[in-house]
This record gives structure tokens, C-alpha cells and sequence, in this order.
């Protein structure tokens, strides 16, 4: 680079880029914009001017002038495991195919750094965000109207919530696997969630088998409840808590495929074979529910359609009118070997 182009302190600008390549700066701009309508010989000299001075676009200022920075944010509970990674692969890919630029961030399932992520990504031009879950301080969402942020929920689907949703019914998707359980015989029912409190995605399943046990006659306090973080180790102990009350589950229903495979994991660790012993349920099934020994009976969740179908309701949101919609994705029982059926299997309290 030469001193006399690029002066020391002093960042490149698009005249400078104009003036080393002997062009206007309309050229370059139409260059940066749209390399195709510039002849090859003057898009060789300006690429050459930019790769020398090392110009980079102003993004903020065409963001300032447009009042929009490409940029869209999402906030995820965790980064610690599968559950959301493949959403939002499929979200980032549909907004890089329309030139957005996706902010991502790891709440670690507490609302209060939630909440700091949220203005900060809004102080920092996010066009709109992405979030897991309704379940926030209603003030959140005020602040979002104030400024204008439009904002999508995912993983959860209720069409009376007023927000716009990606998602699906929790309740519905757990109660399916519970009825299905129970219809095997299982009536000594168990489940490791997720701590249910602020987060309405374990609290949703967990009404959905209590939903299913009150069908079916079962009274909700046969069901023992294990709240936990979600992690494979956790699975495990939870399960040893399990199998030390009174009264031995014949069936553990987790509240998510991470958990489920630490279940079956640290059962055979304790001597106890799955499904003869013990019968496991996941909900997810990201890739370790296939590949689980046995394979793992779960809830399938459309992961990716979720996330693309997002990306497209954000983007059509963001500087628009266009109505604000619901979409619910349908999920499906995927069942394998971790669940059998019952028939009156002795308990601890029976002396097995």
C-alpha cells in the first residue's frame, strides 16, 4: 500500500479506491453493488484499488441511510448440546441465501441475561430477533414494539399468545408419547425434565402426560417428576434417584433425547437391561436417539423446517406490514427399541 493512497490513521475510503484506480467513485460503487454491469476491465482495476488499500465497505453507514443493518439476532437457551443446533443451521442458511447476517447468542436458560441479550442486540441495529419460548416479562416484548424490533418465537406454538409463532404444541407432542406409553401397560410412569420454572417448553410436556395419566385414571401423584439440567451426566444421576425411591418406575420419560441417552447409559452401568428392565422415551430425535444402543423411541421434531420457516416470516417482516402469522409444525412418534410394553413388573417395594 502506498503511504500517499491510504495516509497513515486513516481509513481507505471510496474516493481513495476511485483514485487509484482511475475511475469515478459511481464506478466503484457500482462495482461493490453490482460487479456484473462494470466491463472486466474496470472491475480488474477497482479490485485491484481495493485489495491495495484495503477498502472495506462502510456497512454502517449504508445501514444508517437504509435504517437497516442486515443483521438479524436469535438467542438460544443453551449452546451445550444438539437440541438447537440444527434450527438454527437451517435458519442461518435461509437468511444467508438473502444477504442477512445472523448474531447469535446463549441465554444459559436464565431470563435475566435474556433479557440483557435482547436490548443489547436491539442497541446494536439488530433488524429483528428470534426467540425460544414465550415465557418472558411482557415488559420485553413492550420494549421490542417500542423500538420497532419485530420478533418470532419458535419451539413453542400457541395461536393465542399474539406473538408471531414457528413451533409446535409441546403438550400435544408429550401427551401422544404418554398416551402411547400408557396404552403399553406402563403405570408406574417417571419423567426428567428440565427445570419447568421460566421455561415453557418442560413445563408444557410435563402437563402433557399429567394430561395422559388423568385419562387414562392414573392420579398425578403416581408420577415421579426429577427436575434437572439437561446433560447426559444428569440423565444418570437422575435416574439413580429414581430407582432409589420405594417404588421402581417401569418407564422414565425424559423431556429431551440428551437425557434419555444418559438414562439408558447409566441404567446398563447399574446392571439393568432397556427395554426388559426399564423403558426410556426421549423427545427431539436429534441424530444420538438413531445411534442410541437401543435405539431411542422419541418425539420427532422438525427441526430444520422450523428454523427456515422462521428465517422467512422474519424476514418478510422486518421493514414490511405483512400480517403477522402462526405456523404450527406437526410432529411424530418415532418409536424403537427403548420402549416395550408392561405387564406387571414387580416394583422395589416388591422385593425385586
Amino acid at each position: 500500500m502506498n503511504k500517499e493512497d491510504s495516509p497513515t490513521g486513516r481509513t481507505p475510503t471510496l474516493a481513495d479506491v476511485a483514485r487509484v484506480a482511475g475511475v469515478s467513485t459511481a464506478t466503484v460503487s457500482r462495482f461493490l453493488n453490482s460487479p456484473d454491469r462494470v466491463i472486466e476491465e474496470t472491475r480488474n482495476r477497482v479490485r485491484a484499488a481495493v485489495s491495495e488499500l484495503g477498502y472495506a465497505p462502510n456497512f454502517n453507514a449504508r445501514a444508517l441511510a437504509a435504517k437497516r443493518t442486515n443483521t438479524i439476532g436469535a438467542i438460544i437457551p443453551t449452546m451445550e448440546n444438539a437440541i438447537f443446533a440444527r434450527g438454527l443451521q437451517a435458519f442461518q442458511e435461509e437468511l444467508g441465501h438473502n444477504g442477512i447476517t445472523l448474531l447469535v447468542a446463549s441465554s444459559s436458560y436464565q431470563m435475566n441475561v435474556e433479557e440483557e441479550q435482547i436490548r443489547t442486540m436491539v442497541s446494536r441495529g439488530a433488524d429483528a430477533l428470534l426467540l425460544i419460548g414465550y415465557r418472558r416479562d411482557p415488559e420485553i416484548y413492550e420494549f421490542l414494539r417500542r423500538r420497532g424490533v419485530p420478533v418470532v418465537t419458535t419451539w413453542v406454538f400457541d395461536p393465542d399468545a399474539g406473538i408471531p409463532t414457528v413451533g409446535f404444541d409441546n403438550f400435544q407432542a408429550m401427551k401422544a408419547l404418554a398416551d402411547k406409553v400408557i396404552s403399553l401397560g406402563h403405570r408406574r410412569i417417571a419423567t426428567i425434565m428440565a427445570t419447568t420454572e421460566g421455561n415453557d417448553r418442560a413445563s408444557e410436556r410435563l402437563k402433557g402426560i399429567v394430561a395422559a395419566m388423568a385419562d387414562a385414571g392414573l392420579p398425578e401423584t403416581d408420577l415421579s417428576i426429577i427436575e434437572t439440567t439437561y446433560g447426559i451426566d444428569e440423565g444418570g444421576a437422575a435416574l439413580e434417584q429414581l430407582l432409589a425411591l420405594p417404588t421402581r418406575p417401569s418407564v422414565v420419560m425424559c423431556g429431551n433425547d440428551v437425557l434419555a441417552v444418559g438414562v439408558i447409559a447409566r441404567a446398563k452401568e447399574m446392571g439393568l437391561n432397556v427395554p426388559e428392565d426399564l423403558s426410556v422415551t426421549g423427545f427431539d430425535d436429534i441424530e444420538i436417539a438413531k445411534i442410541s444402543s437401543p435405539p431411542l423411541t422419541t418425539v420427532h421434531v422438525p427441526h430444520r423446517r422450523m428454523g427456515k420457516e422462521a428465517a422467512r416470516m422474519l424476514i418478510n417482516l422486518v421493514g414490511s406490514n405483512t400480517r403477522r402469522e402462526n405456523i404450527q409444525i406437526e410432529t411424530s412418534l418415532q418409536m424403537r427399541g427403548s420402549l416395550a410394553g408392561c405387564v406387571n413388573r414387580p416394583s422395589v417395594a416388591d422385593g425385586s
